[in-house]
């Protein structure tokens, strides 16, 4: 469980894009926070504050204290927008959770075990699939990553989402499938060679058979 991170807050009665930029010019992003039966409310962050979060890379997925006026509100980021050539955070919406909410949330997976795995020793190729894993967590309970152990994986072997462990009450958002996580896939030289090796076994076959048949024909 990653922990509750605090974000102290302003609440601010106007909006427009005059008021965003005067935000802006003092240190400060506008924002908004919303659910949670109430209205929504504008409120501003430091951007100091916020950045430090967001360059984690676990905003989106990180529980918040959000305290405005005193008032302490449990959130998580929806939204954020960025400059888009500077990549400064210029706007961010929250949702308010309750203590019992479950939100959909995107978790890192972390690959363990890489140097001893069997299939990558033999030259195989890490072939990761998904580098996130949408989540359905209860709001107390958003894991900071999920653990795939690549100790005992063999070459051609396909890792997915039923062989991961995962937190109490957490579950995958996809659940009509049992989604691949990442492959060990052979190297394309050793593709050619089995398969050049598959295609002599069949060829032999095929002509074992009509030598077969060439014989039973001559008896006959």
């Amino acid at each position: 469980m990653s922990d509750i991170l605090v974000l102290a807050a302003e609440q601010r009665e106007r909006a427009g894009k005059g008021v965003a930029r005067a935000l802006r010019r003092e240190g400060l992003v506008p924002a908004v926070i919303y659910g949670g039966k109430e209205a929504p409310e504008g409120i501003s962050v430091a951007i100091r504050d916020i950045t430090k979060i967001f360059n984690t890379g676990r905003l989106l997925s990180t529980l918040l204290e959000i305290e405005v006026n005193g008032k302490k509100q449990r959130a998580i980021a929806r939204d954020v927008q960025l400059h888009p050539v500077r990549d400064d955070i210029l706007h961010a919406d929250f949702l308010r959770l309750s203590k019992d909410a479950k939100i959909a949330v995107e978790v890192s997976v972390n690959f363990l075990n890489e140097e001893t795995c069997p299939g990558l020793k033999m030259g195989g190729v890490l072939n990761v699939v998904r580098y996130t894993i949408e989540l359905n967590c209860p709001a107390d309970n958003i894991p900071e990553s999920i653990d795939l152990d690549l100790g005992e994986a063999q070459m051609n072997d396909s890792i997915h989402i039923s062989e991961i462990s995962l937190p109490d009450g957490v579950e995958p958002v996809i659940t009509d499938r049992d989604f691949t996580i990442v492959t060990i896939a052979a190297p394309a030289a050793l593709r050619s060679e089995e398969e050049e090796a598959a295609d002599a076994a069949e060829a032999a076959e095929a002509a074992e058979a009509a030598e077969g048949e060439a014989e039973e024909g001559a008896e006959e």
